[in-house]
């Protein structure tokens, strides 16, 4: 059975109520996640072997977020537990024209802190088949960088396929190191990248002619963009790039495109018209082109489709997890998105 390891931070997460500004009201709802725990959950719930690797305080906050996982079937045992603390973001969702926030509160978290001898991975890699790790992770400090490096490359030894999410956060960045720096020489260690446009120009360097803010999406113009990716980067075999259409924010077109071995995809264009919640999304999308890329090692459209309607289907589920089964995945491949009562 596949095995698929995940590097990263957990972090709780304090939302506003429905559409509130902070602090409208004296409420926070309380959540966990995070990018590499996201796909962890997800790909647990879609029907792989899945294991989260972190390291986290030991105290009760903690203890949340390890049975949040626990209780979506993800394997913890190799979570470390040392000295520092739970990072906190805090999400103020928006509605129509008003966009929603991030605010981090992750400085001298455990993870943060974290060194590549804390943690034993010859032992987190046994049995795995498949790594996967974001650029949120090195942006947090140069120990995590070193970490994220270090995992990458046992990872390779062990036999895994690595998949990286580029996923540049610019509030991150800093302390000292550019994400060029840093994930330039983390992508050399991947198989599959996945990422949006921002995401490449930001975090590798790499420029396209891509504007999202035109209305119409110009797909050669990322056909182009994959292209200089895998030229650059002769190691990596698929690069998937998600394509959002931000109209507003509860309506976001919504598709993706992936060069691979078999040649180039452009998937069918969801439009999200009544989102519930978007963040998580990203990650659904990796979730789901890892569970494909296993699944139908041979059908990379459909890889694809699978990807893009699993992290369609993320955008109608509060809270970080994508909470969504294969089952439900295939029926929307299939165009049954009628949303009407299942009997």
């Amino acid at each position: 059975m596949d095995k698929i390891v995940t590097f990263g931070e957990i972090m709780l997460r304090l939302k506003s109520p429905e559409r509130e500004r902070f602090f409208q009201s004296p409420l926070l709802e309380a959540t966990f996640g995070g990018g590499e725990a996201n796909v962890a959950v997800s790909l647990s719930i879609l029907g792989k072997q899945s294991a989260f690797v972190t390291a986290l305080p030991d105290n009760p906050i903690a203890d949340g977020a390890v049975q949040s996982l626990q209780k979506y079937g993800v394997d913890v045992s190799c979570i470390k537990r040392m000295p520092g603390r739970v990072g906190i973001y805090y999400l103020e969702s928006g509605a129509n024209q008003r966009p929603s926030n991030v605010v981090y509160d992750r400085d001298f978290s455990s993870i943060s802190m974290a060194e590549p001898k804390d943690f034993d991975w010859q032992s987190i890699f046994k049995g795995a088949n498949w790594f996967h790790i974001t650029g949120i992770t090195p942006a947090l400090s140069q120990c995590a960088a070193d970490t994220a490096e270090a995992a990458v490359m046992e990872a390779k030894k062990a036999g895994c396929k690595v998949s990286i999410d580029l996923n540049y956060r610019k509030k991150l960045w800093k302390y000292g190191k550019t994400a060029p720096q840093v994930m330039r020489e983390l992508v050399k260690y991947a198989d599959v990248v996945i990422a949006n446009e921002e995401d490449i120009q930001k975090s590798l360097g790499i420029e396209a002619d891509v504007d999202v803010t035109k209305g119409s999406l110009n797909i050669e113009s990322y056909k182009t963009l994959a292209e200089k990716v895998k030229d650059v980067y002769p190691n990596i075999s698929v690069v998937a790039i998600t394509l959002r259409e931000s109209h507003s924010a509860d309506y976001n077109g919504w598709s993706a495109a992936l060069l691979g071995r078999s040649g180039f995809y452009h998937s069918k264009k969801y439009e999200i018209t009544n989102i519930v919640d978007r963040v998580g999304g990203g990650d659904s999308f990796s979730a789901g082109l890892i569970f494909g890329l296993l699944e139908y090692p041979d059908d990379e459209a459909y890889t694809l489709e699978f990807a893009t309607a699993a992290s369609c289907l993320k955008h109608s589920i509060p809270g970080d997890f994508n909470l969504t089964k294969r089952s439900e995945v295939e029926n929307l491949c299939k165009g049954d998105g009628s949303g009407r009562v299942q009997r």
